[in-house]
């Protein structure tokens, strides 16, 4: 069965060449782990056609190699392959980097999306898939900076680099992921207001909140775990049965 879908007049428009220098373009340095033949070929010449550069794993082992030992801007990675799957190689590599991470699987199952936002991917497709969609949320997980926001936030002792996307607390840097970068951003823009889960899922996943997922409760607690347990003061505030109030305030 095959893992993509799309058409030529659905491609056409993102095949279309493209200056460098045109207003828009984005240059993106792409690893593809995906262990199906046709699937893999498919992503790597469609990628390359639009313009990106691509590599290509074929097993989860190679893909966790060249994920470490290369600056990548965005990393495609299917869940099932042999060697090491792809909960592994996401496990791993977050111990040491932060590149966003698009997932792809074949089991349309609420358990799975959770797993994947609990071990720190970014975002995530289910087979089969339209390229066009594809290659719309690779652009969205690689689009640096915001266009209309200070460049700079501080909260007491926090501080975040909006366009260089670089955080730290009372000197210390602070590495996270894509979404949690996109949490934290989200409550310091929002400073002392209670924000509701369904607010925050809608904003940070783009998605609507179901109140049987703990997903925004994960992520949550994933960001305290950097930004808040190291510190005395804590900035993020549980508001019981609503969501979250980030402040300097108890």
């Amino acid at each position: 069965m095959p893992a993509i879908t799309a058409d030529r007049a659905t491609l056409a428009p993102l095949m279309r060449p493209r200056s460098p220098t045109e207003p828009g373009r984005v240059s993106m340095n792409i690893l593809v782990v995906e262990d199906e033949p046709k699937a893999g070929n498919y992503l790597l010449n469609g990628l390359q056609e639009l313009g990106y550069t691509v590599n290509l794993a074929r097993d989860g082992v190679d893909g966790l190699h060249l994920a470490l030992e290369h600056d990548f801007d965005v990393i495609v990675l299917d869940v099932m392959m042999p060697k090491m799957d792809g909960w592994e190689v996401l496990r791993r590599l977050r111990k040491e980097a932060d590149t966003p991470v698009l997932f792809l699987t074949a089991r349309d199952d609420i358990a799975d999306r959770i797993k994947g936002l609990e071990l720190g991917a970014d975002d995530y497709l289910i087979k089969p898939f339209s390229f066009a969609e594809l290659v719309a949320r690779l652009r969205t997980l690689t689009r640096r900076g915001p266009t209309r926001e200070d460049e700079h936030l501080h909260v007491d002792d926090l501080q975040i680099d909006v366009l260089k996307r670089r955080v730290s607390r009372a000197g210390n840097r602070i590495t996270l992921t894509n979404k949690e970068f996109a949490l934290l951003h989200l409550f310091a823009t929002h400073q002392g207001e209670v924000l509701s889960r369904s607010m925050i899922a809608s904003r940070v996943w783009d998605m609507n909140f179901d109140s049987d997922t703990n997903v925004v409760d994960v992520a949550v607690r994933r960001l305290r775990l950097k930004i808040d347990d190291p510190f005395q003061l804590k900035l993020i505030h549980s508001v019981r049965g609503i969501g979250y109030r980030f402040d300097t305030q108890p």
